[in-house]
Order: structure tokens, then sequence, then C-alpha cells
């Protein structure tokens, strides 16, 4: 039992099924799950990174880099779909590593995870702020500079500089509100999420409807920018770059599989939703990175609100969308902070009922049934975070995590198809094991596409998570210190009712 031991897909059906250890209720359909897809998906990505992308990287043809990134999202979904439907548990990710490559790198795998789910709600938050300062600055209400701004920012040259801001302190309460409702429930808070998820679908389809009566085609002259002699500035290098940081745009419909312990009818229901969202989310990116840059030049689009910038400024008889959009990016930036912490909450919960993280994290309200320890903890490390960190720190290390655990599963269907072929599969990744290749490739090759500078982050950050594993998980881990055969028992937690 080293560092490479690995789980049975009969031992994770045994953490689920037994009566003696923390048990969260299965009480999601195919809607609540497709909502909570598309609600932690289409946020900070297409209402604050699309400028960035097409003003730097990509110009018009930032379309292209919306469809070549869902596409590694799809092959990654049909290998998730495979995984979840198989092993119906909290964890994604996490959970599938360390049943095909081991308990090492399912922790890397559940560390790098965090910069997804966890700084992914910071990220929001820190938009949110934005959104909603410039609001209230239009109506004549103006917040102090030194609590909307974090401490810290990031010049052009990748270092942190002094701002003379003390916190942001509008994205420090919006994570607090969100963790709030998590207290209070799963089935509360995903009625909240899929009534915002509603209205911001709705929203954008308007935005789409009405403003491609009023595109001008010669903003899209080049679609494609021809190359400034660097790599990733423009050109196809640039589409690639930019399917790259765009990636964050796609950080959450993965995190349907999360739910997957509590999912009614889990095989059926966990693969219909991932490939729901996907699509809903996909349509809707191509869609209106065409419109906004078509109604405005896309060099003019390097706005934190590029959205509501390319309405307000295209001359174009849209004060009704112009009202909406800003509206609903407020109101549905919080839907995609709610489902980020409640996907890390999920990977925290998992990573404690194995033992690689304090048990404390696994414990789940008799009354509620949540994992509200987690919760806490999880909403209190976002705030800080969003209050003192920069936006420009976190926004390509959230992609490379997030890519980074999409390779690892797709590198598992493989694995998983070699070491345990006769488990019943009741979905199959089709073209196994050449699409599973292909998407891992992919994945590797869109990482190898960002920055140095956000590499070198990652093997800092996988760095301190080793740290943390050698403290702590590896002499607690429940796959070393349990006899075989693993029973699955547990001597302390709370005993909730099923479902």
């Amino acid at each position: 039992m080293g560092i490479w031991s690995r789980k049975t897909v009969e031992m994770c059906a045994q953490d689920v099924l037994r009566e003696d250890g923390p048990r969260l209720r299965r009480s999601l359909g195919v809607i609540d799950l497709t909502s909570f897809g598309v609600g932690c998906t289409i946020g900070a990505g297409i209402f604050s990174m699309t400028g960035e992308a097409a003003a730097h990287q990509a110009g018009p043809a930032v379309a292209l880099s919306f469809v070549l990134a869902s596409l590694v999202c799809f092959i990654a979904g049909l290998c998730y779909a495979e995984f979840a439907a198989m092993v119906p548990i909290a964890g994604s990710a996490y959970s599938y590593a360390y049943v095909t490559c081991g308990e090492i790198v399912a922790w890397i795998v559940g560390w790098c995870l965090s910069l997804e789910w966890l700084f992914a709600a910071s990220i929001v938050a820190i938009s949110w702020s934005g959104y909603v300062t410039a609001a209230l600055r239009d109506i004549g209400i103006q917040l102090p500079q030194a609590f909307t701004t974090s401490p810290f920012a990031v010049d052009t040259a990748g270092h942190l500089v002094a701002t003379g801001g003390w916190i942001d302190l509008p994205a420090v309460l919006v994570i607090v509100g969100c963790t709030l409702l998590l207290l209070v429930g799963t089935n509360a808070s995903a009625t909240v999420n899929n009534i915002i998820v509603l209205a911001k679908v709705v929203v954008l389809s308007v935005l789409v409807v009405v403003g491609a009566r009023y595109i001008h085609s010669e903003n899209w002259q080049p679609f494609i920018p021809p190359n400034t002699g660097r790599f990733g500035e423009f050109g196809w290098s640039g589409i690639a770059r930019a399917a790259g940081v765009l990636f964050f745009a796609y950080t959450g419909f993965d995190g349907v599989s999360t739910l997957a312990e509590e999912a009614r009818n889990p095989q059926r229901t966990v693969p219909l939703s991932l490939f729901a969202s996907l699509f809903i989310c996909t349509v809707l990116y191509v869609a209106v990175s065409l419109v906004i840059t078509g109604l405005v030049s896309y060099s003019s689009l390097n706005v934190p609100d590029p959205l509501y910038y390319a309405v307000s400024v295209s001359h174009a008889p849209l004060g009704t969308v112009q009202l909406l959009v800003g509206v609903i990016a407020i109101v549905g930036l919080i839907s995609v902070i709610l489902t980020s912490i409640a996907g890390q909450v999920r990977i925290f919960f998992s990573m404690s009922r194995d033992g690689l993280l304090p048990e404390r994290f696994g414990r789940v309200g008799e009354i509620r049934q949540t994992p509200y320890v987690a919760i806490m903890i999880t909403g209190t490390v976002a705030a800080v975070t969003a209050g003192v960190v920069p936006l420009g720190l976190l926004g390509e290390l959230v992609s490379m995590g997030t890519l980074l655990a999409f390779a690892m599963v797709c590198i598992g269907i493989i694995v998983l198809r070699r070491t345990a072929p006769g488990v019943p599969r009741p979905f199959r990744t089709p073209g196994a094991p050449f699409l599973p290749a292909v998407g891992a490739l992919s994945c590797f090759v869109l990482m190898a596409s960002l920055p140095l500078d956000t590499w070198i982050r990652l093997v800092v950050w996988i760095g301190v998570g080793l740290i943390v594993y050698a403290g702590y998980g590896r002499r607690h881990s429940r796959l070393r210190v349990t006899s075989p055969p693993f029973t699955g028992s547990r001597s302390k937690g709370p005993s909730p009712t099923g479902p």
C-alpha cells in the first residue's frame, strides 16, 4: 500500500452505499444537474475574459477559440460520462484518478481541482465586484476605491505591484452570501441556481437575437488577424492561446460529475446533464462572441465588461438590452460563485472520506445533510482570496488546473479499460483508446500554449500540495490503514438518514 495504491470501483461503491459514514441525499434530477453545469460554466469567462482574448489574442476569431475549447471539453466530457456512470461518487476527476492512477496522482489532481473550483469562485467574485461597482457609479453611487480594489495587481511584466487599495469588499460579501445559502441545503441552493440560470440564458439569447440585426461585417475583417510575429498574438497561434485562456469559460461543466452522489439515477442523469450543459454553453459562447465582435472593433474590447461595453458603444438602439446585460451580469455571476463553492466542497468531502484531508472536511449535518464544515472552510478561503488576490494572478492558473484535470480523466479511461475491462459500464466512451488519447493530447497542447509564468505557478502550487500530502494525507490514508479486504467502514462521523 504505497503512494501508487489504487482504489477499486467496488470500494467506491461501498463508500456510497455504507450506512455508518457521512452520506449525501440523492435529490437532483436532469434539470437540476444541467442547470448546475450551465450555472457554474456561464460566468466570468464570457462576461469578462472574452474581450481580452479578442483584443490581444484572436480578434473576431475568438469564436473559433470557443469552438476549439468546446471540442476538447466534449472529448473530456465523454470520458467523464463513462466514469460518472461507473462510479457515481462525489469527487469528480479526483475520485477517477484514485481508481486508475493511484493515490499520489489522485492527490495531485484533487489539489489542482482547487484551482478550478476554489479560485474560480474568487475570480468570479472579483468580476462581480467590478460590475456592481460600475453599475452603482452609473447611478451616482461612488464606492471608496480602497474597499473595492485588491491591494495588489499584476503589471505587464507579471510582477505584483501595490494598488493603494485595502480589500475588495463586495467580492468578499458575495462569497459570504453564497456560502450561507449553501449551508441552508442542496435543494434550496439548487432552486435559486435554476432561476438565475434560466434568466441568464434568456438574456444572452436576447442579446444574440437583437444584437445580430446591428452587426457591421467590416468589424470582422480580417476575421483572423495576422500574427504579430510573436506566438499567441493573433493568427492561428493566437486562436490556440485564446482557447487555452478561455478554457476558464468552461470551468464548471464537469461540475455535474461532482454531484453524482446526490443525483437520482446517476448512470442516466449525469451523462445526459454533462452533454446538455456543454451544448447550451457552447452555442451561447460562439453566438455571443460573434455578436459583440460584430458590434464593435475587437481592438476596443479589452475592458472588464465587454458585453456591456459592446452594446453601449455600438450606436445601435439597444438600451433595453444594455440594461438586461448589466443586470444579468450581476445576478448571473452569483450562480457561478454558488456552484463553484459547491463543487469544491464535494472534492474536499471525497478527499476527507479517503483520509487524505482531516475528517472535519467530511462532516455532514444531520438535518440538512450538507458537508457544512467544508462549506464554511471553502467559503472562508475563497472570500479571503477574492478580497486580496488580483484577478490577473488567477485566471490562467485556473485554466491550467482545469486542463490538467481533464487530461487525467482522459488518460484514466485508457488505463481502466485495460486494468478493469469487466466492470459494468452503463455508458462507454466511443473510440477508446484513440479518442481519450486525442482528448488528453489536446489538453496538453492547450496547456503548452499558456505563458511560462503560469507553468511556474502551477509547479509551485503542486509542490505545496505534495508537502501537505507528505505531512498529513500519506499518514492518514484510509487505503493504507485499512487492512484488506477493504470494508468501507469508518469509526467516526455522523450517521444522517439515507435518501
